[in-house]
């Protein structure tokens, strides 16, 4: 089974957040599949942990090459479908590029982003729901 998962998921499992244990079994055995922009936003979040100093860059830098080791298959998606959908659902094209992943997937999403959850479902796409 695919499974799309968005920059929300990703660091909490790479930064030991509570929800990880649930994300891994939610995941084990899905193929895991993402939007290019992902790889991207990771990065930008991992620097904003360092930002805020609620990481240390030796963290970081742990983070990332946990990160590299994810079997994650990053895609394009079309720019123009997903500016429709950011038009539609007021969303940023961010969160529209995983929508729009997961449509042309036809593959669930997994996110902790409760604003993504609630338009990807407005735009007909299945919430994969995490029990902690």
């Amino acid at each position: 089974m695919q499974l799309v998962v968005d920059t929300s998921v990703l660091i909490a499992v790479l930064t030991g957040e509570p929800s990880r244990p649930a994300l891994i079994r939610a995941t084990r055995g899905a193929d895991l599949v993402a939007p290019s922009s992902v790889h991207w936003e990771v990065g930008n979040a991992l620097a904003a942990l360092i930002e805020r100093r609620l990481a240390t860059r030796a963290q970081a830098v742990g983070a990332l090459k946990a990160y590299a080791k994810i079997p994650l298959r990053l895609l394009d998606v079309d720019l123009g479908e997903s500016l429709e959908l950011a038009a539609e659902h007021r969303l940023y094209a961010y969160d529209a590029y995983l929508i729009a992943c997961a449509r042309n997937q036809r593959a669930p999403l997994l996110t902790l982003d409760k604003g993504l959850a609630r338009a990807a479902a407005e735009a007909g796409i299945k919430i994969l729901e995490v029990k902690e």
